[in-house]
């Protein structure tokens, strides 16, 4: 190591354990994805953090720009090492303190960086080449923070419900068997001797909805009172009233049973969406402010309320997420998570430190897409696309084989009118019909959307998917 960069530790050190930490809260935070073309700039992005009365901020990098933007906010910032450079990390002490040297040091002490998270569910995006490394990179982060004198950033990485092999009822919640000994055992004991969290995404909106029938909506929403919804776990004996507490508990009992029962659960994300494709369950505004709402009521309340299994214990937590992003790839849910849309306008009312009555809020449109859709879906251009983006999308839709497109060649039934918005929506539609059985998606890099709306004119039959 160079001594300028060890003279750069000592007196980085000095400035910052002069410092004075925020207090910590149960006041959620909120996530802050950028995954989107039309997102604000990160100074008004800041700006409207601090509208929603957040108490943090979680980012999905160490963006300098946003960093920067969240200087002198009071706002405690979560930032993350990316997984492609985890195992070099891993490896390499020297390539570990200049990525803290980079993205860390600069920003203290005027920026609060709290959290630092190596990695983003690794365990659910990455092979299983990248596992083993995982615990050992944040070992060294941690040795490269304590060397530039940081002790009040606390180290850890977020993981998916799909970490646990068992979940139901939660005191059979038990780590997949692939990874309890050799990732999830030597992470516990790195969380237990640093006392950092486990981070967790806990999304009750995904449990239920791949299971509408057994699983009531309400216990999902945190208003199973409403109708003495409840459920026992015959093996703790502990009653349930809602689905993320269930959710929660389960790690909970997972961890216990590799011996660390004191590990406190930190929710790195957890929200409902506002809106989705037309075959997606749930997915309104309605239960998004219902349910955002009420977790915000749970973390906040005095004394705290803990789980069942954690009586009384604090939940500090992030909703995801601040905006709806549009590039997000997958399901049409994973681009309607926000609690803005990208033109700052707030899709529903909502007070981060719960201090609002819900009756000052604007009444919300009642709720839609509680039943399974069921009809005829189309494939279409989203209107506004990126021209040059639409036009390859139209090529890479065409260039899939099975006639997809003989319909829109120059003199067939829908080559008029002869314009690149109803050409793309014409093979979106036909490519989504063939191919959705073996995995095709209705996304086109965010340039196609679902309607129920029969786009089909005069002679022109576009094909659909029935559900």
């Amino acid at each position: 190591m160079s001594i300028a960069l060890l003279t750069a530790m000592l007196v980085f050190s000095m400035v910052f354990n002069t410092s004075s930490a925020a207090a910590f809260s149960s006041q959620p935070g909120i996530c802050y994805g950028q995954l989107g073309s039309n997102l604000p700039p990160p100074r008004k992005s800041a700006e409207l953090i601090k509208s929603l009365k957040a108490k943090r901020v979680k980012i999905y990098d160490a963006n300098p720009e946003i960093l920067n933007s969240l200087k002198n906010t009071n706002l405690q910032v979560s930032i993350m090492v990316p997984n492609e450079i985890i195992s070099n990390i891993s490896t390499n002490q020297t390539f570990s303190d200049q990525w803290v040297h980079t993205n860390v040091v600069p920003f203290l002490p005027h920026t609060l960086i709290r959290y630092l998270l190596v990695g983003n569910e690794v365990i659910s995006s990455t092979t299983n080449e990248t596992w083993p490394h995982l615990v050992p990179a944040m070992r060294r982060i941690k040795r490269s923070l304590t060397a530039f004198g940081i002790h009040k950033v606390k180290v850890g990485t977020p993981s998916a419900m799909d970490v646990l092999g068992s979940s139901f009822p939660p005191s059979n919640g038990a780590f997949r068997e692939d990874i309890s000994g050799r990732v999830m055992k030597p992470m516990l004991q790195f969380l237990n001797h640093t006392k950092s969290f486990f981070f967790l995404d806990v999304y009750p909106f995904f449990a239920w909805a791949s299971d509408p029938v057994n699983i009531d909506l309400d216990y999902a929403l945190f208003r199973a009172k409403k109708k003495n919804i409840t459920v026992s776990d015959p093996g703790s004996g502990l009653v349930y009233t809602n689905l993320f507490d269930q959710m929660v508990d389960a790690v909970y009992f997972a961890m216990e049973k590799l011996g660390f029962p004191g590990i406190r659960i930190f929710v790195a994300e957890t929200g409902w969406p506002n809106g989705g494709d037309i075959d997606q369950i749930g997915a309104n505004p309605f239960n998004a402010a219902t349910y955002n709402r009420n977790f915000v009521k749970k973390v906040m309340r005095k004394p705290a309320v803990g789980t069942p299994a954690r009586p009384g214990s604090i939940l500090p937590s992030f909703l995801f997420a601040l905006f709806n992003e549009n590039n997000k790839p997958g399901p049409g849910t994973e681009r309607h998570f926000g609690l803005l849309y990208p033109n700052r306008s707030r899709v529903y009312d909502i007070d981060l430190s719960g201090e609002t009555p819900e009756s000052e809020f604007q009444a919300l449109p009642p709720p839609e897409n509680n039943v399974p859709y069921k009809g005829k879906i189309w494939c279409v251009a989203e209107r506004g696309g990126n021209v040059t983006a639409l036009a390859a999308a139209l090529s890479y839709a065409c260039s899939q084989g099975n006639h997809t497109c003989d319909k829109i060649r120059p003199g067939k039934a829908c080559s008029r009118p002869d314009s690149l918005f109803w050409h793309a929506s014409y093979a979106f539609s036909s490519y989504w019909s063939q191919f959705k059985k073996l995995g095709g998606t209705c996304y086109f890099n965010g340039l196609a959307t679902q309607t129920a709306k029969d786009p089909s004119y005069g002679s022109c039959k576009f094909p659909s998917v029935t559900l």
